[in-house]
């Protein structure tokens, strides 16, 4: 007879990775779920992972914790985690509906990447190959530094050609290269730690941005996450250094390149920098924000922070104050001065636009208008209206995204 005591349970695939002295982060990496719960639990999941019983493993986690522990009851609470395998027909607990990883982006790829294996790129992921981006980095400020006529200047470097429509389309295939290559960054330095990655479409405030989803680093020590995390900005300098090397060698008078070659050196340096500056926003969700939040030790940060600010000015409610008490020390601490530099981050993300992207826009714009007076009739009418389009047409997907992300909010409280 089989007593519940000496029953098992079995495990999905889950990793358990120490957090600070009290605490162990539990997760299923093919679902991409991840919660934070005290070492005891780890100890009881890693007699579970063995093989062991109910009552095996209740006897190690008293031993560990000093006093008896409710396995059962932690048992219960692992199933509604999704963190127990299927019982019924479940060879593999690998698979299954429950290893749907979660989304976490409005457009998102629905399985993880794995094709390319570790060993192949982890040399570019080396203290060697970091050395090269950290240099290459300091090279490009250096150059910036000693030369500033070389930093750019959206009036007069946007536009590579007198035909706006034509700059506007030299525009794109860079914009979309750097993006390309930056999550690419990402990806690569994922799977040099053996890491599955998924590419995402999401935005940040009115701006359209591509992302990678890397929530499988939470499967690793807090130290080892850092490289998939800057391989963006890592490939971001190096191709900075690369363009700028460009601009120098034609500026010193050793290169003497056509003016159209010097022009889109110009234009696709502004493109690199205006994109490299959006991942030192710390105040919205970017590279430098998440290596911050790891840097920290917080858990859910962008969460603390909007709670506090309800609470600053008077609007949470009973339900979200419990949620609020149950916060962790870490982002508590970090929120008191984060949900300030997140509402000053307005006034950043503000001065990024007006400087940087504004006056692009509006000679685009303006452009735009002149043909369009001349009618429907004409080539130039659709000739300008095509290249506006192709320029500003992530950023109108992206205030699509956010009206409707506004209005299930909406629906949600009427509800």
């Amino acid at each position: 007879m089989t007593t519940p005591g000496s029953a098992t349970v079995r495990l999905r695939p889950l990793s358990v990775v120490p957090e600070g002295e009290d605490e162990v982060l539990v997760g299923d990496p093919a679902a991409g779920t991840f919660v934070t719960i005290p070492a005891v639990g780890g100890v009881v999941i890693a007699a579970l992972q063995r093989g062991a019983s109910l009552d095996e493993a209740a006897a190690e986690a008293e031993e560990f914790a000093g006093q008896p522990v409710n396995v059962p009851s932690f048992v219960e609470t692992l199933g509604e985690l999704g963190f127990l395998a299927e019982d019924a027909g479940d060879e593999d607990p690998g698979d299954g509906a429950a290893s749907e990883p979660v989304r976490t982006a409005p457009i998102q790829a629905r399985h993880w990447m794995t094709s390319i294996r570790p060993e192949t790129v982890r040399p570019f992921f080396g203290p060697a190959a970091w050395t090269f981006y950290a240099a290459c980095l300091l090279y490009a400020l250096g150059v910036f530094a000693l030369r500033p006529g070389l930093i750019p200047d959206p009036a007069e470097d946007a536009f590579a050609f007198d035909d706006t429509g034509l700059s506007t389309l030299a525009w794109i295939p860079f914009v979309w290269f750097a993006a390309a290559s930056h999550e690419c960054g990402h990806w690569l330095g994922a799977r040099a730690l053996g890491i599955q990655t998924r590419f995402g479409v999401d935005r940040r405030m009115w701006m359209l941005v591509f992302e990678t989803d890397l929530t499988q680093l939470w499967t690793l020590p807090r130290r080892q996450r850092y490289g998939p995390l800057l391989a963006g900005l890592a490939v971001d300098s190096v191709l900075l250094a690369v363009l700028l090397t460009g601009r120098l060698l034609i500026d010193i008078g050793h290169w003497s390149a056509p003016g159209t070659v010097a022009s889109l050196l110009a234009a696709w340096v502004l493109i690199k920098v205006i994109q490299m500056l959006w991942q030192s926003l710390v105040f919205l969700r970017t590279d430098l924000y998440a290596v911050m939040v790891n840097a920290l030790g917080c858990r859910n940060l962008w969460r603390v922070k909007s709670l506090m600010l309800r609470r600053a000015f008077g609007r949470l409610t009973a339900q979200e104050a419990e949620e609020l008490a149950d916060a962790t020390e870490a982002d508590l601490r970090t929120g008191r001065w984060f949900r300030w530099l997140w509402l000053a981050g307005f006034l950043g993300v503000a001065a990024w636009f007006g400087f940087l992207l504004l006056p692009v826009i509006v000679e685009v714009l303006h452009w735009t208008a002149d043909g369009l007076a001349e009618g429907p009739l004409t080539a130039g009418f659709w000739y300008r209206l095509l290249c506006a389009g192709l320029l500003l047409g992530p950023e109108s997907l992206a205030l699509v995204l956010a009206v409707k992300e506004y209005a299930g909010r909406l629906v949600a409280r009427r509800a």
